[in-house]
């Protein structure tokens, strides 16, 4: 880089660190404390060596999860009362004198919802998990694995730094590895637990890429500082550019997309409440990621695309797949590869209030459902033993479709949405219209008018709550207006994607027994196959360990040769 170069970004950087110090206040010795004490407080948890009975134990977890429920709410009201925006917080402590790197903390409204939901969920899986436990050797184990892991989450949200994040990210992990093979002499549970392993070492790899990019091209990896040089630049570099398909990538491979997404459908072999944190939380931590840098990542068009090529083609392919499945819990799972896949669709369009709306949202309902999974069954028992309805016609699913298009377009105008401004929402807006479908087609079914007018006056409330809440989200937390706007190509392409989900849908659900129907169904059901080939690579490459207890497979050959890693 030529001297000029290197002035102009150094100077760059001290007028951007100036003005971000003028705009960003501390944080208050009391809100300080507050926030560190969340992850310090499931770390005495994890690492408190309590002599004696296993129940001392849970009640101190139990104790230090609702001890930082109880700091993440005060925080929130502190944040609350104080207005929204960027707030950082205090440096914890300097590595030296490498460019003035600081790992400091963070409060902003993304952050203390997220760090208020993660708690909020952790405190709820630890009481189940108790319950859930009890009588299983190994519980010290779990409570340590289970602590650690929030509090690696805990400070991943925190984080104001590039590096401080990245570490978090990697604890994450290898915190809930230790989870996912609780039940270690289960082969499926191994397999899952070491396909995970593989993937999430190499999004560790594309994150730390990406932080080294950055921190060489912005001289900074602190969070708001990077930002804010990257929106200074005339241009965005080629190595930034590569920094942001890193992230993307890092954030696709967290996300459990096509095709690395086998391990997600898999880990039902784990504990339950370690599969409702892992659906219902850790999964989630691609979108954040992407949400926390879109800075960094939306103004990139080859991220972008990647985002949303990736993220449609991984909702489609699940949503298709879910309809071939039985078991409860591994449709749930599916439902989770679908949902991480409109989120990752979301971000690539720019939609990162959307995004973070549907995080919140997947995040309590998943909770719920795998915790619940033993109600989940015994509803679907009473589902199977009423009549079957009859199925809908094409015309009256193209029927809905329609209103469904209507009734939200008049939501978003009510809101002030105009098409030409946000073509990306109104692409979303789309997709809820062909969402709304069967509701509508259903309704209209029904004999009476009272019926049809109820089914309407629920989905125009449906699409008044989408638009609206969108308003909410984009004005609180201001990432709405962060990066560039989408192509009408992308946008043409989720359209397509999902209009195809509802053609297909449709066609299937019309004629059940139809040609489509039977033809379909043997590669739905093997989920494109696609897992099984990622199954045999990652056993060529590196082998799992195999149980030795008796009784068990014995050479990590087997393990790849077996079926029991299908999710059949």
């Amino acid at each position: 880089m030529c001297k000029t170069a290197r002035y102009s970004l150094a100077q760059r950087n001290h007028d951007t660190t100036t003005n971000m110090q003028t705009l960003l206040q501390e944080l208050s010795v009391g809100r300080s404390a507050l926030l560190a004490a969340v992850p310090l407080l499931y770390l005495l948890a994890a690492l408190w060596s309590w002599p004696g009975a296993v129940n001392a134990r849970w009640r101190l977890a139990r104790l230090c999860a609702a001890a930082a429920v109880g700091a993440c709410v005060v925080s929130f009201i502190g944040l609350l009362a104080g207005g929204a925006g960027l707030v950082r917080g205090p440096v914890l402590f300097t590595l030296g004198n490498f460019g003035a790197l600081h790992l400091s903390l963070r409060s902003d409204a993304l952050g203390a919802l997220m760090l208020l939901l993660v708690s909020f969920i952790g405190w709820v899986i630890v009481g189940y998990s108790q319950t859930y436990l009890g009588g299983e050797r190994g519980q010290p184990r779990y409570i340590r694995g289970l602590m650690l892991t929030l509090a690696a989450v805990s400070l991943l949200v925190l984080s104001n730094n590039l590096l401080l994040l990245v570490l978090a990210w990697m604890g994450t992990s290898l915190a809930l590895h230790g989870l996912l093979t609780f039940f270690n002499t289960r082969p499926q549970a191994l397999v899952a637990a070491h396909k995970k392993f593989i993937a999430s070492r190499v999004a560790d790899v594309c994150l730390l890429a990406a932080v080294v990019l950055i921190g060489q091209q912005l001289g900074t990896l602190e969070i708001d500082q990077a930002i804010a040089s990257a929106k200074a630049l005339p241009a965005i570099t080629g190595p930034l550019q590569a920094a942001a398909l890193l992230l993307a990538l890092s954030a696709l491979l967290k996300c459990a997309q096509l095709p690395v997404h086998g391990w997600l459908i898999q880990v039902m072999e784990a504990p339950t409440p370690v599969s409702a944190l892992l659906h219902a939380g850790v999964v989630n931590l691609g979108g954040f990621l992407l949400i926390r840098l879109g800075g960094l990542v939306g103004d990139v068009p080859a991220a972008q695309a990647l985002l949303v090529v990736v993220g449609s083609i991984t909702a489609v392919v699940a949503a298709l797949v879910m309809m071939t499945r039985i078991s409860i819990k591994v449709s749930l799972a599916w439902s989770t590869c679908a949902q991480m896949g409109f989120m990752m669709m979301q971000c690539g369009l720019g939609l990162y209030d959307l995004a973070l709306l549907h995080l919140v949202a997947h995040s309590l309902y998943k909770a719920y459902a795998f915790l619940g999974a033993g109600s989940a069954v015994e509803q679907n028992r009473l589902q199977q033993m009423t009549p079957a309805a009859q199925p809908v016609s094409a015309g009256r699913w193209l029927l809905g479709a329609v209103l469904g298009m209507g009734l939200v377009a008049a939501a978003a105008l009510v809101w002030g949405f105009s098409p030409s401004k946000a073509p990306a929402l109104w692409a979303l807006g789309g997709i809820v219209s062909l969402a709304l479908a069967p509701l509508l087609a259903g309704s209209v079914s029904k004999a009476s008018v009272g019926w049809r007018l109820v089914g309407l006056a629920v989905a125009f409330a449906v699409a008044l709550a989408y638009f609206g809440l969108h308003a909410v989200f984009g004005r609180w937390l201001g990432v709405s207006s962060v990066g560039a706007a989408p192509s009408m190509a992308l946008v043409a392409w989720v359209l397509g994607c999902f209009t195809l989900l509802f053609v297909v849908q449709g066609a299937v659900r019309a004629r059940p027994q139809g040609a489509l129907a039977r033809g379909l169904y043997p590669w739905l059901f093997a989920g494109l196959y696609l897992d099984e080939l990622f199954t045999r690579l990652t056993f060529r490459l590196w082998p799992a360990r195999a149980p030795t207890t008796p009784g068990t497979l014995s050479k990590p050959a087997a393990l790849a040769n077996t079926h029991t890693y299908r999710d059949l």
